[in-house]
């Protein structure tokens, strides 16, 4: 373990606007990062996970979110932690690396020995103080975690070569298309400050190659500006592929569950892995209930203190009911997602489903889904205030926002 005095710091960086395409209709109400996964908002488990950390100082929160959609949230998890947690707003796309850089004096205000940095859009058991203590032990500038995968899916990650025994990166290859390694990126890293040299240099050279180029002729113009800016620094293509092999970076392999939350789909699989977790690391955050005082409870299920929930229904496994919910008499849920004020009335049937705000789904009514989240009409989704009257089933669809359904659809998306 590290001395006492040394301080870690924490980088979440959390994406913007331009992003979270993937995850319409439920990134239209809320950002990304605030959607709830198990109850808590997605951001909330890094953060979460970070407080493990021995002697951490300051988490940040970088995006292209407007500070007001992040206030309330940083304000809240920054009390209930007792870690300062800070929102950093970037002015224009610096890339993966380069959105770190440009934050570098704040982030070492507090003059860190170590600094994490984590994707909020990653799933995981986020064994960061394990991943501490091992680059400890490596030394170099960075640790990588990374986790094992099928051959079939490593194409669309970035795929690596360690040395088996001292764990050191050789080799690093984003997205290649074709087959490197079954170890991929995780999307976690912890380094020590000589980061933000190893970024200044890659934007050094990139600057000089430019002015070199534009000194040549027209056609050197050309090529220059198709070229990146100088300050926008990838961390995978232009931090990690170059110092693989140079006894700079390093792996920490994850043994435990990992996925990438790009799709509302992935969403409800993610929910039902942190759940599952919960067992382990939070129990008192899971509901329970036989159906005589309360509902018959199955498997991993959360419901927010101020949910109604009749002591007929029969919940779980894998459900998070959100707040101000109310769940009428013989619901049955499975494997969904319910939002705040959500209305479900007396045998309404929801699997395999995210029933989004203030939606109410009617008398004997079905929402469900396949259940497959990689395939596009995998999960059913209800977007905000959409009304399903009784009698309708609904399967395989996406509905956006304030429609009403009155007749059952399989499907479709509804606009």
């Amino acid at each position: 373990m590290g001395s006492s005095e040394e301080r870690v710091v924490a980088v979440i960086m959390v994406g913007g606007p331009t992003k979270g395409t993937r995850f319409r209709p439920l990134s239209l109400n809320i950002p990304k990062p605030l959607f709830p996964l198990a109850g808590q908002p997605m951001v909330h488990h890094p953060i979460s996970a970070c407080k493990r950390i021995p002697n951490l100082a300051q988490i940040f929160l970088i995006g292209f979110y407007e500070e007001r959609e992040f206030a309330l949230y940083v304000s809240s998890i920054s009390n209930e932690l007792k870690v300062p947690v800070r929102y950093l707003k970037e002015d224009k796309p610096h890339g993966s690396a380069g959105g770190l850089y440009n934050f570098r004096d704040l982030i070492m205000e507090d003059s860190p020995s170590h600094i994490f940095l984590l994707n909020c859009d990653v799933c995981c058991s986020f064994p960061l103080p394990e991943m501490l203590d091992a680059h400890r032990k490596y030394g170099g500038i960075g640790t990588i975690l990374v986790i094992k995968v099928s051959a079939e899916s490593a194409s669309q990650f970035g795929e690596l070569v360690a040395d088996p025994v001292t764990n050191e990166l050789l080799h690093y290859t984003e997205k290649p298309e074709t087959f490197v390694s079954d170890r991929i990126n995780c999307g976690v890293y912890v380094f020590t400050p000589d980061i933000f040299t190893a970024i200044r240099g890659v934007s050094t050279q990139r600057k000089d190659r430019a002015n070199l180029r534009r000194m040549s002729s027209f056609e050197a113009l050309q090529y220059a500006t198709r070229n990146l800016p100088s300050d926008f620094v990838r961390l995978d293509q232009d931090i990690l592929s170059p110092l693989a092999g140079k006894k700079q970076l390093y792996t920490y392999e994850n043994m435990d569950f990992w996925e990438q939350i790009k799709t509302p789909g992935m969403s409800l699989k993610c929910s039902a892995l942190y759940l599952a977790q919960f067992r382990i690391t939070s129990p008192h955050l899971l509901a329970s209930g036989n159906g005589t005082k309360s509902a018959s409870v199955v498997g991993d299920v959360y419901i927010h203190p101020s949910a109604k929930v009749h002591p007929t229904a029969k919940i779980g496994p894998n459900v998070s009911i959100s707040a101000n919910a109310r769940i009428g008499p013989g619901v049955r849920l499975i494997n969904c997602i319910i939002l705040d004020d959500v209305e479900i009335k007396e045998n309404g049937i929801v699997i395999h489903a995210i029933v989004g705000w203030k939606s109410c789904i009617g008398r004997w009514s079905r929402v469900q889904a396949e259940g497959d989240p990689n395939a596009k009409l995998g999960v059913t989704i209800l977007g905000e205030a959409v009304t399903v009257e009784d009698e309708v089933v609904v399967v395989n669809s996406i509905v956006l926002p304030n429609k009403t359904l009155n007749m059952s659809v399989q499907e479709e998306i509804i606009l």
